[in-house]
């Protein structure tokens, strides 16, 4: 058995008890649209670094920050009884930065590739080819030393 693969069994475990615990249980009116993305469970199990997203600003964002420290001691005695260990984990709480990146370079392609579509499309209707692109194909060369085989029968 693989080291790491215990630590991963037992954060993706601890992170769907967590999610059906702030959906059904936790009534705090901070805890918005929670996402929880991912539990890195350290290798010794005594500590979960909760990984989690939300929809909305910076205001939400310290909103929610707040009262899921506030819920984190009722989650541990959740975990505790929903996930068998010998010792539950300390339950840290992480707004997962990734996510946000991910979005932001997804919404920098669209645009570039909305660019390049724009260059296209403006490039076409003069009658210029695109920067990208190659150059034109030509058709059978009619040169008699390029070796192509052109008009000249040998």
């Amino acid at each position: 058995m693989a080291q790491g693969s215990r630590p991963e069994r037992v954060g993706e475990e601890i992170r769907q008890e967590l999610s059906q615990a702030l959906a059904r249980d936790v009534h705090d009116p901070g805890i918005g649209f929670v996402t929880l993305s991912r539990v890195k469970v350290s290798p010794d199990l005594q500590v979960a670094r909760v990984y989690y997203t939300i929809i909305g600003d910076d205001k939400a964002k310290r909103e929610t920050k707040r009262a899921l420290e506030r819920a984190t001691p009722f989650l541990r005695r959740y975990v505790a009884n929903h996930v068998r260990l010998r010792r539950v984990p300390e339950l840290h709480f992480q707004f997962d930065e990734s996510v946000e990146r991910q979005d932001r370079i997804e919404r920098i392609l669209i645009d570039l590739q909305k660019e390049r579509e724009e260059r296209e499309r403006t490039a076409g209707g003069a009658g210029l080819s695109p920067p990208d692109a190659g150059p034109a194909e030509a058709g059978p060369s009619s040169d008699p030393h390029d070796g192509s085989g052109g008009d000249d029968e040998s």
